[in-house]
């Protein structure tokens, strides 16, 4: 016969209470408080210059030169919108601006990526790599040195116009374009190719299916930048665009500004119009923009 044991299990004992969450403990528990006050001092850099716009803009003309920024409007006044909404033609330089903006992220992703994919598959080969040097290059190029060039062989060849800026802000935002793509292409794995390309797939089809939609964080970071760069330009459209009606809003708002004075509460509604669109974009997009530029810099 098989003895049984009669003896009662002693119930295991964990060392905590389930009914009582954990505990968090380790660095991720506490609260760095000189970097939270470094950020909320640098915060103030941004959110003290945003206020003032604010306050001006819905100021009268007598309170905005009253030599007090940080008071609030009393009382409040709209009308400098709608005067600022007149006087800089708001709905044709908007759509100007908006224009020469999505030609230069449309041109500034296309050639980029292409460029770049072309540079990183082919590294092994001296003419690529020289010419991701040479693209890097002109980083280094400051712009006045080579405005007279641009502004005569953009009047020669009829690109003298909004359609000649947002070619001009592609170019000038490929080299920094080229460089985030191509290290953000370093980190996707050549048997991905090599697998397509065993089932039939051109280069091309493998551009276009496959490497395209992985570079989804990458092309929203790149586009970013270069709609903002081509949103807030004001030196380029303004030596290149012949024609003073098809100027973008950060040169029509170049009115605001004479000789005796400035009308500050116009002045300041028209420039919170025009940066309404960057805020908006970049809050919806700021996500992608920081993972991409992780991504790019992490990954091997």
């Amino acid at each position: 016969m098989t003895a049984v044991d009669t003896r009662t299990p002693v119930p295991r004992t964990t060392p905590t209470d389930p009914g009582k969450p954990p505990r968090r403990r380790g660095r991720l528990g506490r609260i760095n408080w000189p970097l939270t006050i470094l950020l909320a001092v640098a915060s103030l850099t941004v959110l003290v210059p945003l206020y003032v716009t604010v306050a001006m803009a819905f100021k009268t003309s007598a309170q905005s030169v009253d030599g007090n920024a940080l008071s609030l409007p009393a009382p409040f006044n709209p009308a400098s919108f709608v005067e600022a909404w007149q006087l800089t033609r708001f709905p044709v330089s908007f759509s100007v601006s908006v224009g020469v903006a999505a030609l230069t992220v449309v041109a500034t992703l296309l050639l980029s990526s292409f460029a770049s994919y072309a540079i990183v598959r082919n590294w092994h080969k001296r003419f690529f790599r020289w010419s991701f040097v040479y693209l890097l290059a002109a980083m280094f190029l400051p712009f006045p040195v080579i405005a007279l060039p641009q502004i005569k062989l953009t009047a020669q060849l009829g690109l003298d116009n909004p359609i000649g800026v947002g070619i001009l802000h592609a170019m000038f935002q490929l080299s920094f374009s080229v460089l985030l793509y191509s290290a953000y292409l370093r980190s996707i794995p050549v048997e991905l190719e090599e697998s397509a390309r065993i089932d039939g797939a051109s280069t091309w089809q493998i551009f276009w299916q496959i490497i395209l939609p992985l570079l989804a964080p990458m092309n929203a970071t790149v586009g970013i930048f270069a709609f903002l760069a081509s949103w807030n330009d004001f030196m380029l459209p303004s030596l290149i665009t012949a024609d003073p009606t098809m100027q973008t809003l950060p040169v029509v708002q170049n009115i605001f500004q004479s000789k005796f004075g400035t009308n500050y509460n116009v002045a300041f509604a028209s420039y919170l119009m025009a940066m309404a669109p960057t805020i908006i974009v970049y809050l919806f997009a700021q996500r992608w923009v920081i993972s991409g530029v992780t991504q790019g810099a992490v990954k091997n």
